[in-house]
């Protein structure tokens, strides 16, 4: 019988390292990226986001999106699994300051109105102003349950009605916040009785948070 040592495997960067490699591949793309998005072809540079994000951390999520001061947002989120907490927390602080082309988030953040945000999911386009939310208050944990309700969750598939479960909050609260206030979420296929609009809910989860 022959006995084979198991390879090494290098060890990872530190966060940090792996974070500025991050930018200065960002700029030497950032090009290309400004040219497809230019011309309304983002899936032209999707594999080599990917790739990019991927070297961060494999398990980090990214998207392109329209910023709120600035043009375009790159938002980089580790969906407040507390192990990627040290990849964007260093991506962030090696990021360059915000400007009038470009911001920078690492969770997702909140719209502006998510009452104005129609989603196109397959064959549907779902307002969200349409979505309702059922509210359970525990004052004394600080914490929201909430059932989200909108009347085409019956006729989507279940991976879509997840989705649409979850979207309206963080575009709503933004992932962070609905990260820390939200404790139970679940879809409601039919309406409930007692219902509040996304905005009320941002309000409740604001003041809940002080």
């Amino acid at each position: 019988m022959s006995w084979f040592r198991k390879k090494p495997q290098p060890e990872r960067p530190e966060p940090a390292a792996l974070a500025e490699r991050f930018w200065t591949r960002w700029f030497e793309l950032l090009p290309d990226v400004a040219a497809a998005l230019g011309e309304g072809e983002p899936n032209r540079v999707e594999n080599q986001l990917c790739d990019l994000v991927a070297d961060l951390h494999p398990d980090l999520h990214f998207a392109l999106e329209r910023g709120g001061r600035s043009i375009y947002a790159l938002v980089i989120s580790g969906q407040e699994d507390p192990r990627l907490r040290p990849y964007t927390d260093a991506w962030k602080a090696a990021a360059p300051p915000d400007d009038a082309i470009w911001e920078f988030h690492d969770s997702v953040p909140p719209v502006p109105d998510p009452t104005e945000v129609t989603v196109n999911l397959g064959v549907h386009r779902i307002r969200l102003a349409d979505v309702r939310v059922h509210v359970q208050v525990d004052e004394a944990a600080g914490v929201v349950d909430v059932a989200v309700h909108h009347p085409l969750l019956r006729e989507l598939d279940p991976a879509a009605r997840s989705a649409m479960t979850f979207l309206p909050l963080d575009a709503t609260l933004g992932e962070r916040l609905a990260g820390r206030r939200l404790r139970r979420v679940e879809p409601a296929v039919d309406a409930p009785a007692d219902t509040i609009g996304l905005l009320e809910l941002r309000e409740l989860v604001h003041r809940l948070a002080g």
